[in-house]
């Protein structure tokens, strides 16, 4: 695996500290790799080291004047429009991804929207999820198309979704061709009052041997059945 590619997943897994360290040793090899420069910056963000950020930002400037990722995120860091705690920079991010077996997930979104959109966002801001056509769509609060569920989740949160249970989504990291997503169920209704929205592989597993067991019965029912006429 390259050094652009770990840079890459350190972000969408949420990895920081060690997405600041790759894109750090990407730009003492190649002092000009503006996308090492705008990773290493928005890295920075994230954490809360404002100043870091926008003096990485301004490199990038000074290679390519007109990038339009440096300048737009300059442009949020000195209005101060970033969802960051004031003593701690990740705290609010954080406390945002507890994970809960059964009750969040983090999901690679399909189909999302261009790339230049998904730059504008932001880790923690938060996403709505509509249903469309058998599908859940995520937007952002302003209704912008970002990306969709897939299947094997969309269809099992669109049963839970009818039935009267709410969900919270957020993002939890969004790079170039790439949406990470944190669903977090806030509201089950009782008649799926034992039914976790997410499973996890020990679930997904158990779920399985019943169906073999089912699977069982009806075949021993049929064996059964076979005998008596013969």
């Amino acid at each position: 695996m390259t050094l652009k590619t770990q840079a890459i997943q350190t972000a969408l897994s949420g990895n920081w500290e060690k997405a600041i360290d790759i894109n750090k040793s990407l730009i003492k090899e190649d002092p000009s790799d503006i996308d090492a420069l705008n990773r290493l910056a928005f890295a920075f963000t994230i954490l809360g080291k404002t100043k870091d950020a926008k003096s990485t930002y301004q490199k990038v400037l000074k290679l390519d004047a007109l990038n339009s990722l440096a300048l737009r995120n300059l442009k949020k860091l000195d209005g101060k429009n970033i969802s960051m705690g004031k003593s701690n920079g990740s705290l609010m991010v954080n406390n945002t991804f507890i994970e809960e077996q059964g009750k969040t997930k983090i999901i690679e979104l399909i189909n999302i929207a261009q790339s230049s959109f998904i730059n504008t966002l932001r880790t923690g801001q938060s996403l709505k999820l509509l249903i469309k056509r058998l599908k859940i769509f995520v937007v952002t609060e302003n209704n912008k198309y970002v990306g969709v569920l897939p299947d094997n989740i969309g269809k099992r949160l669109i049963k839970f979704m009818k039935a009267g249970n709410q969900y919270e989504a957020y993002v939890k990291s969004a790079l170039d061709h790439h949406m990470i997503a944190f669903i977090r169920e806030v509201k089950r209704v009782t008649r799926f009052k034992d039914q976790p929205s997410f499973l996890s592989s020990l679930d997904k597993a158990l779920e399985f041997e019943k169906k073999l067991g089912k699977s069982a019965k009806s075949s021993d029912y049929e064996d059964q059945n076979d005998s008596e006429e013969e």
